[in-house]
Parts: C-alpha cells; sequence; structure tokens
C-alpha cells in the first residue's frame, strides 16, 4: 500500500477522522426548495378541480417533481406528450391525489441531496488557506515560479493542463498545484458508501491518476468509506493494484505536499 494511503487508512482509524473531515466536507443540507406562489396556487387549483391534465402542466414547472417515476424527465423534456397520453397523466395523477397537497408541497420543496452539494466544497476548504497558501487566479498562477494552487474554474484547469502537463481527458480538475517546482494534479471526492455511483466517483479519480503520460503528479485525494479496513471493492483496490498510486486523504495532502 502507498504510504500516503496507509497513513490515510491510519487516520481514518482514529476517533476524530470524521470531526476533522467535517472542515473539508461540511455537508449541512441546505433550506427548503422555494417554490413560486403564483405557480402553487394553480397546483391547488388543478387539485381541488381533480383536472390531471393541469395538475401534471403545473407540478413539472417546479424543479422537483413530488413523485418518483421513470416518465416524469421525458414529460418535463417534451410538454406536449402531456396531451398526447392521457393515460399516462391519469395514472400519475392518481399518485398524486392518493398523496394529497400537503404531502406534494412537503416532497417538492425537499432540501437538494447533500451529494450534490458535496462537489465544490474542497475547492471552498483550500480558498481557507487550508494547504497553508491561498489559491490564486490563473494569471497569477502561470506568471509564477513559487508554490501555488490554481484557483480555476473547470475550463481553465482543463485548458491549463491540457496545454502544460499533457493532460488528455476532456473534464477540469479538483486540484492542480505547484509544489517545490513540481506540478501536481488530481480530483477530490468524498466516498459516501459503497456501490453503484460511489464506484463510479472512485473510478473517475483513479483514471486521472493512471494516465502516466500526464508530466506532473497525480494524486487522487479520496475520502471516506475506503479507508476502512475489510473486503469492500475500493479497499481492495487501495491495498493491491493500485498500491503504488497516490491516493490520500484531504487530511494528509499538506504533508505530502510540503515533502516534495
Amino acid at each position: 500500500m502507498n504510504y500516503w494511503t496507509k497513513l490515510s487508512v491510519e487516520y481514518a482509524e482514529q476517533k476524530s477522522y470524521l470531526d476533522d473531515l467535517f472542515q473539508v466536507y461540511p455537508t449541512i443540507p441546505e433550506g427548503i426548495r422555494d417554490i413560486d406562489g403564483s405557480v402553487w396556487k394553480n397546483v391547488e387549483k388543478a387539485f381541488k378541480r381533480k383536472n390531471n391534465e393541469e395538475l401534471a402542466k403545473e407540478l413539472l414547472k417546479i424543479e422537483l417533481f413530488p413523485i418518483k417515476d421513470s416518465y416524469i424527465a421525458y414529460l418535463k423534456r417534451e410538454k406536449s406528450a402531456i396531451g398526447r397520453n392521457p393515460k399516462t397523466i391519469n395514472r400519475i395523477a392518481g399518485r398524486l391525489y392518493d398523496m394529497g397537497l400537503n404531502k406534494i408541497f412537503e416532497r417538492c420543496s425537499e432540501p437538494k441531496e447533500t451529494n450534490r452539494q458535496i462537489g465544490p466544497m474542497f475547492k471552498r476548504w483550500l480558498l481557507k488557506k487550508s494547504l497553508g497558501i491561498m489559491p490564486v487566479p490563473f494569471q497569477e498562477f502561470i506568471s509564477t515560479t513559487e508554490d501555488a494552487i490554481l484557483d480555476g474554474s473547470d475550463n481553465e484547469t482543463m485548458d491549463f493542463a491540457k496545454q502544460k502537463l499533457n493532460y488528455n481527458r476532456n473534464k477540469g480538475l479538483d486540484f492542480v498545484a505547484r509544489f517545490n517546482g513540481k506540478y501536481v494534479i488530481g480530483e477530490a471526492k468524498f466516498l459516501t458508501d459503497f456501490g453503484g455511483h460511489q464506484n463510479t466517483q472512485f473510478e473517475d479519480a483513479i483514471s486521472t491518476i493512471e494516465d502516466t503520460n500526464i508530466n506532473a503528479i497525480r494524486v487522487a485525494i479520496l475520502d471516506g468509506v475506503l479507508y476502512i479496513r475489510g473486503n469492500s471493492k475500493m479497499y481492495k483496490y487501495i491495498s493491491n493494484p493500485y498500491k503504488d498510486y497516490n491516493i490520500m486523504s484531504a487530511l494528509v495532502l499538506r504533508e505530502f505536499l510540503y515533502q516534495l
């Protein structure tokens, strides 16, 4: 196992790991979603009049539809389909009437899922000078040879890495930095569970560090369940096939950078 991965596993086994990680990923749910008052009035009217088509039309204007149904995404993107598919609309409306207006409002105003808010948190943590230096804008980053962290958009991090570091993926990077004259790039992920989307996130971070043609030190800044010792796919991978990769917690990243 890579030294920095081993250090991360040991850190994760300390009682303070989650407490400390909260500084990087303060996953506080957002407040309830706003619902346009005029749209909601129309929802109430359609509901009381049992006008299925109008009820569907008005609810589709709200960001979060109150029920999960495989046909909702299609109807959101093709409004004209509402009038052409009465059986589908009637089926959906029946479920809505069973819920009642109060429950519909509650579902429509639910906070966004925490996982969808995680993405920008790592960069916000960097902007707190957590690694000892403040990230700098693109022009300042390229105009100096001193230690620096790039504070750039996805396009800026991607373009810089493509032009200067032989990076070839069509996506931005969470981390582009220069320490002791060496460039470091990587992606940051908080893996909250095993399986499904979380495995995809894990593999996405690994894809960047697997590219040996990149002219930079490659790191996967990963946190969460992958450091739990056991038989999970993630732990097995960081223990053996990926044992030579720089996979580490954000909480040991500073130590890694300053020893380069």
